[in-house]
């Protein structure tokens, strides 16, 4: 059984991969754990159907055997960061619908915006003790 809450990122996407790296450096007691949303570690943990239900657009939280997405993700993840990051918890009293909304309209244009990769980003050996796969 995962201890630790794991993040389910898209691992092609250079705006997920770049986020990661994010909470990697805002997580000195390194809480997180991380996976690609590609893996057999993602299909293993969360199941077939809520990788078929959930787009492939969000990134997913799992902690404590309950998967979060979109804003609720994001939230939960900052909550937890160093430094002034968990005062973002705040916007967690915006109407989900809100939040989702705006969250839709980044992860849309991601690719976009931000650029894809060719293949799934590989973390450095140093870091590669908080990846599941």
């Amino acid at each position: 059984m995962h201890t630790h809450p794991i993040l389910f990122f898209d691992g092609l996407c250079n705006l997920c991969t770049a986020s990661v790296q994010f909470i990697i450096r805002h997580d000195p007691k390194q809480r997180f754990r991380f996976a690609s949303l590609q893996s057999t570690t993602a299909r293993s943990i969360l199941g077939q159907s809520v990788l078929a239900t959930d787009k492939p657009d969000s990134f997913l939280l799992w902690e404590n055997g309950t998967v979060y997405s979109r804003s609720e993700a994001a939230l939960r993840v900052t909550k937890r960061l160093s430094g002034a990051w968990p005062l973002l918890y705040v916007f967690r009293i915006v109407p989900v619908g809100i939040r989702d909304g705006i969250y839709n309209i980044v992860a849309r244009n991601r690719y976009r915006w931000f650029g894809r990769k060719n293949e799934c980003w590989v973390p450095s050996a140093a870091l590669q003790q908080l990846f599941l796969e």
